[in-house]
């Protein structure tokens, strides 16, 4: 007569023991099979030698297994009593790796780290990590012909033993040869540029991956394999093969959004991620929104040699208007941009020129007192250093960003204001586990000129609004005229606490509490708001969007709408 199925219990072990057995012994792949008593009967039979099997890999060579069958219904129920006995234990570890390659800082932090350590129990799978990782750390520093002579764990079941005993023959070490780039549309020499290592420098296997991480980070292609030739090493050295497939030339985008900030519009973009065969860029933007107008072009030439060198110039045309402001402005950009230690650096010049309004509300004439109008021209060199790290650009787990940036005029030369400015902003985020993330930003800034009101809006600090406080509008907080009216600061220090929690991969929901204000002076007076959001995971990007209120704040009341979309760093 056939039943339904058998189901196992497994007791004496740890969860991690428990699972070893019920993954290897037959019994419990029964469960939902049917099978006759004779079936169980010897499926039982073999279960004591299974169990034995399954726990030798962690250290215990001497269990014991008692058990019981039982009919229940149509099914069986099994149940295994397993003691483990003593478990074997390392007592002495030789590992022996010839100097020239033991004193390399990766060979050495991997032998450093070998598992089981002497007097844990012997585990199988941590020994074949451990000595896994070493072999690794050999051949990924450029010892090609490394073998293992040696690699045995001697067990005295006796006196519960074990000897670790493992040796390598490095070989010599190999030296980078040339780079043969196939399926390139540049000109030859270009690519080496991307190259992050010297000619005749050690083989790193970490500078292979390196180099197809810049040549995917500089968006010429859609296909990039980096190999090193071994098979046809000599000499101490390797060349290496990178096989490239150009990426689609021209790329359009465009579609409506909306933002808080900038109201509802339109975008339309065209980048060529070459213009000729020296690999020169041009990008054009094109902004259409309720508040906020926006063309902006610019061209980049990559320079020769390493750390990714390229000037860039460019021209942008804004007319912004918020609440507070409402200015006309174009600026013509000259940089360098290089990287420096992970770091981004641009340097050059800005000449800004335009007219703007500061302190109206709403559509109020232009006329009305204590609205302050400009018209200034300032050219001033800049300098900034942005570096970003997360795990995954879509949705980033443990991440950061920080960005500093410095600008000043020389004097009055060719400027209708003397200024020096100094900005930072800095994002943090952590996730505790799968369904909860920390979010922590901070935003800081502190400007010196001989005329404030020279200025443009985008020169001042202003806070509140989605990327700011988000109890309040845009750019609703700072200080004020002697109208009452918000015309910007010339300090800022304001931060912002996100705690996430997601239902599913892609919908969550916030909490945060946002405070800050920009400010003249010592005259700090912190602005807090506080709120709920919701978090959405879309094909196009993270859509954030947040309701806000203030705070004892008895000028500014109500519920603030906050909508962004975009990445988190």
């Amino acid at each position: 007569m056939a039943h339904a199925g058998i189901t196992l219990h497994v007791k004496g072990l740890n969860d991690t023991l428990t699972a070893a057995v019920v993954s290897t012994v037959q019994l419990s792949q029964y469960k939902n099979h049917q099978v006759t008593e004779a079936q169980v009967r010897h499926l039982f039979a073999q279960a004591p030698d299974q169990v034995q099997a399954a726990l030798r890999p962690y250290g215990y060579f001497d269990a014991r297994v008692d058990g019981s069958i039982k009919q229940v219904g149509d099914d069986w129920d099994v149940t295994l009593d397993v003691d483990p006995g003593e478990p074997v234990r390392v007592t002495a570890i030789h590992i022996e790796v010839p100097e020239k390659a033991a004193t390399l800082p990766p060979v050495h932090y991997a032998i450093r780290r070998f598992k089981p350590d002497k007097g844990d129990i012997l585990n199988q799978g941590q020994y074949a990590a451990s000595r896994d990782a070493i072999n690794a750390s050999i051949v990924a520093n450029g010892f090609l012909d490394a073998q293992m002579t040696r690699h045995r764990v001697a067990v005295t079941r006796a006196d519960r033993s074990a000897v670790v005993d493992l040796a390598w023959d490095v070989g010599q070490r190999y030296r980078f040869g040339k780079v043969h780039f196939e399926g390139s549309q540049f000109r030859p020499g270009f690519l080496k540029r991307y190259i992050p290592w010297k000619p005749g420098d050690y083989y790193k296997q970490d500078q292979l991956l390196g180099l197809q991480q810049l040549l995917n980070g500089a968006d010429y292609f859609s296909v990039v394999n980096v190999e090193p030739d071994v098979e046809h090493k000599h000499d101490g050295i390797v060349d290496v093969n990178v096989d490239l497939k150009p990426a689609k030339r021209s790329v359009y985008t465009g579609g409506p959004f909306i933002g808080t900030d900038t109201g509802l519009g339109i975008q339309l973009g065209l980048e060529r991620r070459w213009v000729n065969d020296r690999g020169h860029k041009w990008k054009n933007h094109l902004v259409l929104a309720q508040r906020l107008k926006m063309l902006s072009s610019l061209y980049s030439i990559p320079l020769p040699g390493g750390h990714q060198r390229a000037w860039n110039f460019g021209a942008n045309f804004r007319d912004a208007d918020t609440d507070t402001s409402h200015s006309k402005t174009l600026e013509l950009v000259a940089n360098q941009t290089w990287l420096w230690h992970g770091w981004l650096v641009t340097a050059g010049v800005h000449a800004l020129s335009g007219t703007f309004t500061v302190g109206q509300r709403g559509n109020e004439p232009d006329d009305t007192p204590g609205i302050e109008h400009g018209n200034s021209t300032l050219v001033y060199p800049e300098i900034s250093l942005v570096k970003k790290q997360g795990d995954n650009p879509t949705f980033v787990r443990h991440g950061w960003s920080l960005t500093v940036a410095a600008r000043s005029t020389a004097g009055k030369l060719l400027s209708d204001a003397n200024f020096s400015q100094l900005v930072a902003n800095a994002k943090w985020i952590h996730a505790f586990n799968r369904r909860n993330r920390l979010l922590v930003r901070m935003d800081a800034g502190i400007t010196r000129t001989n005329d404030f009101s020279a200025l443009p809006p985008q020169l001042r600090f202003f806070a509140g609004g989605s990327r700011s406080n988000r109890g309040y509008g845009y750019q609703a907080l700072g200080p004020r005229n002697q109208y009452d009216r918000v015309i910007g600061g010339t300090r800022l220090l304001a931060a912002g606490v996100t705690v996430e929690h997601y239902f599913t991969s892609k919908w969550g929901m916030a909490a945060f509490v946002d405070a800050g204000n920009a400010f003249n002076g010592t005259d700090f007076r912190p602005r807090i708001g506080a709120g709920l959001g919701l978090r959405w995971l879309s094909p196009v990007g993270m859509i954030r969007l947040d309701l806000g209120t203030p705070i004892h704040n008895d000028r500014h009341s109500g519920i603030q709408l906050n909508i962004v979309i975009g990445p988190d760093l």
